[in-house]
């Protein structure tokens, strides 16, 4: 497809500056700036750190790393700049054609064609193009953006097109460049768009505004004579400062030419001022110096060589024995930590004691929760460097990391967050792994991937899970911007060994960037957070006191009259918060003492803590606190800006429940940011559902929709370059490349030595490689020479390839669901907004194009059952086959072979003479050289269009931010995931809640909390229990010895500041709270409802824990436990419970262990068990439910109980239940825990623990069973106890179950006893089941019919009369045959026996005797007779008599044609007159490929360079031109495998025949000279027969005299066709082109398709007859003329078919004149000629031709005969006779022969005179004499409405009206115009059209028959 994309050189370097309009500088919708972009080009290298850096930097970095980047990271590849013509190229093509051209070639062809390959390999050249115009940003503009917000300013200069431009001018108005510099500095003071301002500052880093105008500025500044131009100066210096500062910490490198320049000048020209008397600031001055100081130490480092390219960063030094700052700090791990095992710095956190101040506050936090993330990581490292020499490496374990070896870095891939990769890793020691379940490789773990010994590494975080592909052992990772750098040396074949740290990295990273940013001026609540001051103010926003409303947290508002005192309070209920006397009471409230308490107290102090112990009600008391908020937010609320509140749960669980709450009060302005809610409720308050809502994209402010616009459109155009190189990395991993693509990396030596083939190999002669890949065969991939004695893989190299994961053996669908760990871990860490990364393509279309792209370049694919093969079908009988076990082993060598690293060195390869002679071993080593080239060669491609798509990706990101910006700004409330406030901090900045509500606040790591809150945040409540789940850490000893699982709620209690708890439980019975009481809480009350619950069914007591000592079981992969004989009881009792008829969801299954979960799982058929829920217990915090089963998993020798010694865990496993709880476990061992010594110490006191639980029958009460193993619930079978049933059932059985609780009363029991039940007089009982209902009784018994008397077996329940008599009928019908059906049956109306009639067309046939009468009165009848007729073709007609219609119509012939093509394939459509293009595939090819199109359709010609050369010649055309080399003659001097010199010829593929060995094979004469003993030969590559050269050539090359045909040559042996030899080449292709010659005429040309089109069109729409009476017809032709692409075949039978419908209407509009009683059975005929036309064709046989003309004529002289006897008044005598012969002619079933049409005519031509046809009252010879004497052509006679007739003379248009002589009506017309009412008379003439019409020419009729109308 054409490029319509502008030249590079058609771009003008300046484009002319439009003039202004209304808005000056309005930008159009696209930014294509991308080559000049800072940010689209990626750095290299390691972060370098300097020793000396100035202190001045330290401001500066801290602001850019409030953006969320390196202050010192640009984005510059290492010159810093890139060329002219490159930015230029890309600011001048066009937006609105480039996209038209990618849609159209996506609508085309599919994105990997090999046209489409060519050109992205081949950039092509662009046509010139007139380039787009850019708008200029005017002064107007300019100031306009002034008065924007510092983020719009940066969005919509970084989106403009004209920025470049108007930085661009060398020379500029002092106002205008001071106004540029003040837009400049309001862009770049914006903090969340950086993507946007590094963009911008790109654009001025290249720009002449900055290398001329600015430093010409300020010399300026020195002879400026106005004073008050010189009072302004200040303000712009200091403008220019700050710019130079952001310039100079982005781009260090490359700025620092103009920045040193501009910073020299300077201090000249604010000397001048201050000497004219100039006030300047002194902080423009401070600034200065920073910027001089940077500049200074800048060129120091140049100087030292350190100083490259813009990624250098700059640390600020610190003094000796000083810490480094943490807002220094790497996120990342440095080399020397991971090298060093050094111990860092930290301090532990206070939980006693206040700290000394903010900043070591925040230090302690950052160094502590960086720690709990690098710790895992170093550590591990270190152990594995110490390990390498281990031969054992791989099967080791590392406790703090997980390793995978030979990962390899595959393929990029695009994905709406940027640039992810594909990794696929070594998964054999990895077999025993349940991806499903497994922690590893979570979505935001961390990994680290080195090659080298960890001496370099890259970082990267997972960014997509899939367990099918983690099998696979792929995943895909997403590389932070350092490792990024490293990437572009990074090939496919690159081995890495990874490791992984179990952290979930992504939410340290967010919280880290948080606490690096803040400042500790803007922490809130310093006084009580840092300083542990233990006063509690009151809210800021009740300074000025604050007036609430409470009614509608009433649930009866009524009794707010009860409670406030006064009429004045009752018409004005607000009240004073903090006069707790007139708030209302408790009970009108809902709430109890500590609740209304806690509910007080958060709404009037600006830190609340609440402790809520389980069941206390926190959610419902954050809720009240909420809606009393949400009620009065008028108090604190600003009118002129809205606060939201945010909330902040630990979970998406908790946060659902607590939103869908909220959702009670507040219907509206919710926003949700979290991982993907189960709540129905919820998901149309998510972001993602908010953010694609029509109205909100209308509402968005259009420099965002400008920016989206344009960002969309780059990040299309980059990805679907990327796809492409991608997609061709990735398939050269799944099998062997085509030789024709690698020969660009292979050199000309081995490229002639491979293309030749292993001359010394005797068995090579067995192979034909012409029809092979030859690489394949090179690589020991084909049957020749796997059979070899190459050595395969080794045994360990197939055991390596075999590594298949088993398959589990039970049956997923049959159990319960339980939601895998990973996945809810996963869903707590992915922000559904942020959804896990996924390849933006379709599946299916990705499918699509993957295939189609290896099956063009690869040889071999190991996804195919056999290898790639380039032969035709014609040498399908002659390939070889390979048995399976071959192929396999084939594929697994591949497989093996592609996975080594060891290539050759190209040195190893320059000295390679002969590539055949080499082993299999160094044959693949020279291969996978090859390949590495190409694959570089590929990356090196693609490498741009990475860093594009990740720029515009962060761009488009940075938009995102902004759309949520708008979002979060208009909402109430705000719920948030501590994971999504993290990520979204730099929006909570800016949107800045006041109140923030924390829920589970005690499982929030502090510095979680505190990352959450901004400077603009008044009031903090937190909400939780410190006393359950704490937060969890990921390294054990800062947990403990630096109390990081403190939190913030925790550390705040324990410092004495003022809190609330809860002391009324609503959740337990006052049993199981008492395992709470004292011994976790001291006192904990009991709400007065937990007293009412019921007992337990089935069970002695409501609370049990069964003690047994069965050992655990540990998990190889996961670090879990489980055990067995507790998942068996737990499951069983499970089983028990549910047949005391408790409901599955009042049933919880807890286990303190994940491997625990599926043991439990595999024991539970989703038959028995749907409804139950099965969890671990750290998931089940804030959750509840009637009975609680909890497994405890530990028991072992060694007395390790894990996590169960931690109180607060086992606070969350005892609290879950509310009316029943029954543990098992290892209670012995558990003992020596001091904590559950106690409970255990109180159970036994109550007697609620022991070896055996106690079941109690519901139904014998006084009957108990002891179970203390699964096998004990045998005695319970039903639930009961182990006695029968004994109920007596309604039928009067007994229940044959065991004792059953359930279904007391029976109505639901099924007796499956047979049923007794008498159902008739004669004793006869029910055969059914007794639940079933009983039916009538079917037992026969004999009885006698009474309309027959037959005596038979009639049943039971039935009468006589009822009964249809089985006996064959006895009646004789009206035709003499017995009737057919049965005694009790209706006789037959019509008799179906079969006898033979003679039908109309004369052949006898067998009917159903009933039809016979109706066949007389014309019932038609499908005769089966087969048609005896000879076809004009000479074959005999295949069809029926019936098929034929009767003879007329006969089917098409179907022998086959068997005629040769020009292609020299024989046809194998049905027989027929022209044989139509070729439809199998065409068997031209070439050594480069082979032409897969049909054999008719035109060839593409191959546009690789010939291969044709030899030492002495080489051809430099194109594979498909003419050679322009001569051929060589000098013999080859190779040896044949037997030793003798070969016989054939330089260059030449060797022929494997051998004069020594072969005599009499090589000698045999054909062409005379093959005897002589210099004789050298040729071998036929298509069929490998040999020939002596001269003979050879001169028949190859001799055109005779006597051919005609244009054919390709034979081989003179075997006659098959010469399509591949180079030596002929020449003659072959000009051959092949004389065919493609005659495929394009054949074909047709466009031009002259698309004109006949037209002219059938015209035709078509003149035939206005047609339409008239065949519609359908009409429009079916109508919509095949209007379809694209028509050939010249269907033009023919649309023309044939317009013609013939024609003919066809014109007899249908003559019946008009045929005698009513007539006109049926013609219509009868037209209808069967209409039916047979209708049928599908390709075109129209000579035969069906034939056929139709003969039936049409036929039917016309039957109109035209009736037409004369209706003119004759009557018909009488001998022409009464002759019209009846006539007739009987015309009207038999057999065709109408040449014969029959001469008799007709003759006859017809002697009723002339008597049977006048025109009805003009004259006679026919009358008629002839007056159209001859008048001498005018057919088509001027007319007649007038009345049927007079007139002639119209000249042209035979009618040019004026007139009067008709005997009717005086209108006749005639104007401008050619007939008048409506008048018409042609043909029946004058027997013209069809007049003489003036567009149809004149054009139309087609049988002359002589209308003649005679």
């Amino acid at each position: 497809m054409e490029d319509r994309r502008p030249h590079l050189e058609a771009r003008p370097r300046n484009p002319p500056a439009n003039h202004r309009g209304p808005m000056d500088g309005e930008l159009p919708p696209r930014a294509r700036n991308q080559t000049n972009n800072p940010a689209a080009t990626n750095h290299a290298g390691r972060h370098l750190r300097a020793s000396n850096h100035p202190a001045p930097f330290r401001q500066r970095e801290e602001r850019f790393r409030a953006m969320g980047r390196n202050p010192h990271q640009g984005r510059r590849n290492q010159e810093g700049h890139t060329s002219d013509e490159a930015r230029d190229q890309r600011q001048s093509q066009n937006d609105t054609r480039r996209r038209n051209d990618d849609q159209e070639g996506r609508s085309h062809r599919p994105p990997w064609s090999s046209d489409t390959f060519q050109q992205w390999h081949t950039p092509p050249q662009k046509p010139g193009e007139q380039p787009q115009q850019t708008k200029r940003l005017g002064y107007k503009f300019l100031e306009s953006l002034l008065q924007k917000e510092p983020s719009e300013v940066a969005i919509t200069l970084a989106t403009s097109l004209g920025l470049k431009e108007l930085l661009s001018h060398s020379s500029m108005k002092p106002s205008f460049l001071q106004l540029i510099c003040q837009v400049l500095r309001k862009a770049c003071s914006s903090r969340i768009d950086r993507q946007s301002i590094l963009h911008v500052l790109g654009i001025l880093n290249n720009s002449k505004f900055l290398r001329v105008c600015l430093p010409a500025y300020v010399v300026g500044m020195i002879t400026e004579p106005s004073p008050d131009i010189r009072n302004q100066y200040p303000e712009h210096i200091s403008n220019i400062i700050s710019l130079l500062q952001d310039l100079v910490s982005v781009f260090p490198a490359s700025s620092m030419q103009e920045t040193s320049m501009l910073i020299s000048l300077l201090p000249t020209s604010l000397n001048a001022l201050r000497a004219s008397g100039v006030d300047i600031e002194e902080e423009t001055e401070k600034n200065l110096e920073k910027v001089q100081a940077i500049i200074k130490y800048l060129q120091e480092k140049r100087r030292q060589g350190s100083l490259r390219v813009d990624t250098y960063t700059l640390v600020q030094a610190e003094a000796e024995g000083e810490v480094e700052s943490y807002r220094a700090m790497p996120i990342y791990p440095t080399y020397n930590e991971v090298h060093l095992d050094e111990k860092p710095f930290l301090r532990p956190n206070i939980i006693s004691g206040k700290y000394e101040s903010t900043a070591v506050y925040l230090d302690t936090h950052f160094r502590l929760l960086r720690e709990d993330f690098v710790r895992p990581l170093r550590e591990g490292i270190l152990k594995l460097l110490q390990s390498f020499e281990d031969q054992c490496l791989r099967k080791r374990k590392f406790d703090d990391i997980r390793i995978y070896f030979d990962a390899r870095i595959i393929t990029p891939m695009c994905s709406a967050s940027g640039i992810v990769y594909k990794v696929q890793f070594d998964t054999k020691p990895l077999k025993l792994v349940r991806w499903q379940n497994s922690k590893r490789l979570l979505y935001g773990s961390l990994v680290c991937m080195s090659k080298d010994n960890f001496e370099t590494f890259l970082f990267a975080t997972v960014s997509n899970r899939e367990h099918e592909d983690l099998c696979q052992g792929i995943v895909q990772l997403c590389f932070n911007e350092q490792s990024q750098q490293l990437l572009a040396d990074v090939q496919p074949s690159d081995s890495f060994l990874m490791v992984e740290t179990t952290a979930y990295f992504e939410a340290y990273r967010h919280v880290l960037e948080g606490l690096q940013e803040v400042q500790e001026e803007d922490v809130p609540f310093q006084r009580n957070i840092v300083q542990c001051d233990s006063y509690v103010r009151n809210p800021r926003y009740l300074l000025m006191g604050g007036r609430y409303d409470f009614t509608p947290l009433m649930e009866n508002p009524s009794a707010m009259r009860k409670s406030l005192r006064g009429a004045e309070a009752l018409r004005h209920p607000r009240i004073n918060v903090f006069d707790f006397g007139q708030w209302p009471s408790k009970e009108a409230l809902k709430l109890d003492d500590s609740q209304m308490e806690a509910l007080q107290f958060a709404l009037t102090k600006e830190l609340a803590i609440i402790q809520g112990p389980p069941g206390t009600g926190k959610t419902y008391v954050g809720l009240k606190i909420v809606q009393a908020l949400l009620t009065n937010k008028s108090v604190w609320q600003i009118n002129t800006q809205t606060f939201p509140i945010l909330v902040v749960c630990y979970t998406n669980h908790a946060l659902d429940q607590f939103l869908e709450g909220i959702y009670g009060c507040q219907k509206t302005s919710i926003v949700r940011v979290g991982g993907r809610s189960n709540s129905e409720i919820l998901k149309q308050f998510t972001l993602r559902e908010l953010r694609n809502k029509r109205e909100f994209r209308r509402t968005l402010p259009m420099h965002l929709r400008r920016a989206y616009m344009s960002i969309v459109t780059e990040m299309k155009e980059s990805e679907q370059k990327l796809q492409e190189g991608a997609q061709t990395l990735e398939c050269t991993m799944h099998g062997v490349l085509r030789e024709q693509h690698l020969e660009k990396y292979i050199s000309a030596q081995h490229w002639e030595s491979l293309m030749s083939g292993p001359v010394q190999d005797a068995d090579w002669v067995c192979v034909q490689p012409s029809k092979h890949s030859m690489i394949l065969e090179w690589l020991g991939l084909g049957v020749g020479s796997f059979t070899q004695s190459a050595s395969p893989a080794g045994p360990e190299n197939t055991a390596q390839a075999e590594g298949e994961e088993e398959e589990e053996g039970e049956e997923e669908g049959s159990l319960i669901e339980i939601a895998e760990e990973a996945d809810l871990i996963q869903a707590d860490r992915v922000i559904e907004e942020e959804e896990v990364v996924r390849p933006r393509r379709r599946k299916k279309e990705e499918n699509g194009t993957d295939q189609e792209l290896a099956k063009m370049l690869l040889a071999m694919r190991l996804d195919q059952e056999v290898p790639g093969t380039t032969a035709g079908p014609e040498q399908a009988t002659e390939e070889w086959e390979t048995q399976r076990g071959q192929k396999k082993k084939m594929k697994r060598r591949v497989k093996v072979e592609l996975r080594k690293l060891n290539t050759m060195t190209k040195a190893e390869a320059n000295g390679i003479q002969d590539v055949w002679q080499l082993d299999l071993s160094s044959r693949w080593q020279l291969y996978r050289l090859w390949l590495q080239m190409y694959q570089a060669d590929t990356r090196r491609r693609i490498l741009s269009y990475e860093r594009q798509y990740r720029t515009w990706a962060e761009r488009m990101a940075e938009l995102r931010l902004q759309e949520d910006l708008h979002i979060l700004k208009d909402a109430e409330v705000v719920g948030m995931t501590t994971t999504g406030a993290a990520k979204y901090r730099q929006i909570l900045q800016q949107v800045e809640p006041r109140i923030v509500i924390v829920e589970e606040a005690a499982e929030v790591l502090e510095a979680h909390t505190i990352a959450t809150l901004s400077k603009a945040c008044q009031h903090l409540i937190l909400i939780g229990d410190h006393q359950q789940l704490r937060p969890s850490a990921n390294v054990y000893d800062l947990a403990k010895n630096f109390n990081l699982e403190v939190s913030l709620f925790e550390r705040l209690v324990k410092v004495n500041i003022p809190f609330v708890r809860l002391n009324y439980q609503h959740r337990m019975r006052p049993e199981i709270a008492r395992l709470l009481t004292p011994h976790i809480y001291q006192d904990l009350e009991n709400h007065p409802s937990v007293l009412k619950y019921e007992q337990i069914k089935g069970v002695s007591s409501n609370l049990f824990f069964v003690e047994h000592n069965f050992p655990e079981q540990e998990i190889q992969e996961g670090k879990s436990h489980q055990n067995q004989h507790e998942a068996h009881f737990v499951v069983e009792l499970c089983q028990y419970l549910l047949c005391q008829e408790y409901l599955p969801s009042q049933i919880t299954i807890l286990t303190t262990y994940t491997g625990q979960l599926f043991c439990l799982r595999k024991l539970m058929p989703v038959k028995t068990f749907a409804g139950i829920k099965v969890h671990v217990v750290d998931k089940y915090q804030g959750e509840e439910n009637d009975i609680i089963l909890l497994s405890l998993v530990r028991s072992n020798q060694e007395g390790k109980v894990g996590f169960l010694q931690i109180p607060n865990r086992i606070c969350v496993a005892l609290s879950r239940a509310k009316k029943g709880m029954y543990c098992i476990g290892n209670m012995q061992m558990l003992a020596k825990v001091p904590l559950w010594s106690r409970i255990i110490h109180t159970l036994r006191e109550n007697n609620q623990i022991g070896p055996s639980l106690r079941l109690c029958c519901q139904n014998h009460p006084e009957t108990h069973t002891l179970v203390s193993k699964a096998s004990d619930f045998q005695k319970v079978p039903e639930g009961g106890c182990s006695r029968p049933c004994e109920f007596r059932l309604a039928c009067g059985h007994v229940c044959t179950r065991a004792c059953h609780p359930y279904d007391s009363s029976h109505k639901e029991f099924q007796c499956m006893k047979p049923c007794q039940k008498v159902l008739c007089q004669d004793g006869h009982r029910c055969p059914n089941v007794c639940f079933q209902e009983c039916q009538p009784c079917q037992v026969k018994v004999p009885k006698i019919i009474l309309k027959c008397g037959h005596k038979q077996m009639v049943p039971c329940s039935m009468s006589e009369s009822e009964f249809c008599c089985q006996e064959p009928c006895s009646k004789i019908l009206r035709c003499g045959h017995r009737c057919s059906h049965l005694c009790g049956e209706d006789c037959v109306r019509l008799c179906s026996e079969r006898v033979t009639v003679e039908l109309k067309c004369g052949h006898s046939q067998l009917v159903k005797c009933g039809n016979v009468e109706d066949i007389k009165y014309g019932l038609p009848v499908k005769c089966t007779t087969k048609c005896d007729t000879t076809l004009d073709c000479g074959h005999p007609c295949p069809g029926s008599c019936h098929s034929c219609f009767e003879g007329r119509f006969h089917e098409r012939c179907q022998q086959p044609c068997k005629r040769l093509l020009i292609c020299s394939h024989k046809c194998q459509e049905p027989c027929t007159g022209e044989c139509p293009p070729c439809q199998r595939t065409c068997q031209n090819r070439c050594v480069h490929s082979q032409c897969k199109k049909k054999c008719g359709e035109l060839c593409s010609p191959c546009v690789e360079p010939c291969v044709w050369r030899c030492q002495h010649y080489q051809c430099t055309k194109l594979c498909s031109e003419p050679c322009n080399r001569p051929p060589c003659y000098v013999p080859c001097t190779k040896l044949l495998a037997c030793g003798h010199p070969c016989i054939g010829l330089c260059g030449e593929p060797c022929p494997k025949k051998c004069r020594v060995c072969q005599p009499d094979e090589v000698t045999q004469i054909f062409f005379g000279f093959e005897d002589e003993p210099d004789a050298r030969f040729v071998q036929l590559e298509d069929c490998s027969h040999i020939f002596e050269v001269q003979a050879l050539d001169r028949f190859m090359n001799e055109q005779k005299d006597d051919e005609v045909a244009i054919k390709l040559k034979v081989c003179p042996i075997c006659q098959v066709p010469i399509r591949k030899n180079l030596r002929y080449g020449t003659s072959i292709k000009q051959r092949l082109e004389e065919i493609e010659i005659v495929k394009e005429k054949i074909q047709g040309s466009a031009g002259e398709i698309s004109t006949s089109q037209e002219q059938l069109k015209a035709l078509l729409k003149s035939k206005t007859l047609f339409h008239q009476l065949r519609p359908e017809e009409f429009l079916i032709l109508q919509e095949k003329l209007a379809q694209k692409n028509l050939s010249v075949k269907d033009l023919g039978l649309v023309e044939n078919s317009i013609r013939f419908y024609d003919h066809l209407a014109n007899l249908e509009g003559s019946l008009e004149k045929v005698h009513c009683g007539e006109q049926q059975s013609v219509r009868t005929r037209l209808e069967q000629v209409h039916e047979w036309l209708a049928k599908k064709r390709l075109s129209f046989s000579s035969q069906e031709l034939s056929d139709l003309q003969s039936e049409i004529q036929r039917l016309t002289y039957l109109v035209n005969l009736l037409m004369r006897c209706k003119m004759a008044e009557k018909v009488k005598g001998s022409i009464a006779e002759e019209v009846s012969s006539i007739r009987n002619i015309l009207e038999k079933t057999s065709k109408f022969t040449q014969e029959d049409e001469q008799l007709v005519q003759k006859k017809m031509d002697a009723l002339k005179t008597t049977l006048p046809c025109s009805g003009l009252g004259i006679s026919d010879e009358e008629r002839v004499q007056i159209v001859t004497a008048m001498g005018v052509p057919r088509g001027h006679w007319f007649k007038c409405p009345n049927g007079h007739i007139y002639v119209i003379t000249e042209c035979g248009g009618a040019m004026q009206r007139s009067t008709c002589p005997e009717c005086q009506e209108v006749i005639g017309g104007e401008n050619h115009t007939l008048e409506r009412s008048n018409h042609l008379a043909s029946e004058m003439d027997g013209a069809q059209h007049p003489a003036w019409s567009n149809t004149a020419n054009n139309f087609m009729n049988f002359e002589e028959i209308h003649r005679m109308m």
